[in-house]
């Protein structure tokens, strides 16, 4: 447990940050909904007659921007990038952190076990995105639903979360099988973010050509993809399941690999 804290405190200030950001991009889109409200039908059409690369690049695909769940639908997508980002740099840093500041010695004297310290570190990052989706949940049902002139936006925006959220799980282990493979500390960081990128890059591709719509596999930012949760109206069972089982694999490589290496000190 003090291990627990000692992570959580460690991490309060870039939260903080994250959490302000989060806030601000949420409350920025869908100030932009309030000043095109009026001309939406407009910008609808427009957008309808813009190049499907556009489209995809930006977010649209087959929103009705006249509305706001349909606004916060494509700001979504950047929303899960930012929640991404922070959970996959989380993950590596929370793992790798002890050996880039060189203050692994404190783990070595600590009578517990790796695989102790990494349950406790992961539980701290898991707390932390638990933290960021809540804050953005809440910011999100509150500032979209002052603008949505009576439509009933939260059980999108809560849908939306519970993706969110899987989403950050899986970016969040992928971060520590990175930091616990990784024999540099420093850049494993860099290598999560670029994870993020590229999947986030290839869940584009796939909405520009549908000969490549196989590779949403690959990608799981498809698997919380705005536009599907919001048409169903549910979460995918099969993303669901493949999610748990590559969180999984990803965590007993965590616990593998980090019982195994030498830490530096």
């Amino acid at each position: 447990m003090n291990l627990f804290k000692r992570e959580v405190r460690a991490h309060l200030k870039s939260l903080v940050i994250w959490s302000v950001g989060m806030i601000f991009m949420v409350a920025g889109g869908m100030g932009k909904y309030a000043g095109y409200a009026s001309s939406a039908k407009t910008l609808n059409e427009f957008i309808a007659q813009m190049p499907k690369m556009v489209q995809a690049i930006m977010g649209f695909s087959t929103f009705d921007l006249s509305k706001a769940s349909g606004f916060y639908g494509v700001l979504y997508s950047f929303l899960a990038v930012m929640a991404a980002a922070h959970a996959a740099i989380l993950g590596t840093e929370i793992i790798s952190k002890e050996e880039r500041d060189k203050t692994a010695e404190f783990l070595l004297v600590k009578p517990i076990s790796r695989n102790a310290v990494v349950s406790s570190k992961i539980l701290a990052g898991i707390f932390n995105i638990t933290v960021l989706n809540g804050i953005t949940l809440v910011a999100s049902i509150y500032i979209t639903g002052y603008l949505s002139n009576g439509e009933n936006v939260t059980d999108d925006i809560l849908l939306l979360m519970k993706g969110m959220f899987i989403l950050q799980l899986l970016f969040m282990f992928s971060g520590t099988s990175v930091a616990a493979l990784s024999k540099n500390p420093k850049g494993a960081v860099s290598i999560s973010a670029m994870a993020v990128l590229v999947t986030f890059i290839v869940s584009k591709v796939t909405e520009i050509d549908s000969r490549l719509i196989n590779l949403k596999y690959i990608t799981p930012f498809k698997y919380y993809d705005a536009k599907d949760l919001m048409y169903h109206a549910r979460l995918d069972s099969v993303f669901i399941t493949l999610s748990i089982f590559i969180m999984g694999v990803m965590a007993g490589v965590t616990f593998t690999a980090y019982s195994k290496r030498d830490l530096k000190l």
